[in-house]
């Protein structure tokens, strides 16, 4: 007989940013800045990340876009790669992400790419620490997640490949 279980998960929604803490908007500006940098000549969609890790540091990502469109990266997965070459050993405490359309003015809502959820649920798991998220989310408000767990509640773990 089948059941049903149900996955809930948590998003605390904030009107606007001006309810964040400093250091939650100092990092979701720096996400925005960090779109600047997105080469994204083909969607014309720019993305950028921003990583706060635990001594401090500020890494920045953005999307790298490529003609062989498998070939591009994400700007979740930009910052992290490079937060991991930069500081191998530093826990990642909290990633803002925002995006924007090339001629928009606004950033717009965004989520990350299963792929993203996918990596940034690696490090999480890799540094048995959760990992916040700060995301744009409807009309101006701002959603934030205390675990990549609340974005693939049905994650694929190192568990996953044992018989």
């Amino acid at each position: 007989m089948s059941k049903i279980h149900q996955i809930q998960i948590q998003i605390t929604v904030f009107e606007t940013e001006n309810e964040l803490s400093k250091e939650d908007l100092f990092l979701l500006h720096e996400a925005r800045k960090a779109t600047e940098r997105a080469y994204a000549p083909y969607s014309e969609f720019s993305v950028g990340a921003a990583i706060q890790l635990q001594n401090g540091e500020v890494v920045l990502g953005s999307n790298q876009e490529n003609a062989a469109y498998p070939s591009g990266l994400c700007a979740e997965r930009t910052a992290i790669f490079s937060a991991s070459v930069q500081f191998p050993n530093e826990i990642i405490e909290t990633i803002a992400i925002a995006a924007k359309p090339k001629e928009a003015i606004d950033f717009i809502a965004i989520s990350p790419c299963g792929s993203c959820r996918q990596v940034m649920s690696e490090y999480e798991n890799k540094q048995e620490k959760s990992i916040r998220v700060i995301m744009e989310g409807e009309s101006k408000s701002i959603y934030i997640l205390s675990s990549i767990a609340d974005l693939l509640p049905l994650k694929f773990t190192k568990e996953s490949l044992k018989l």
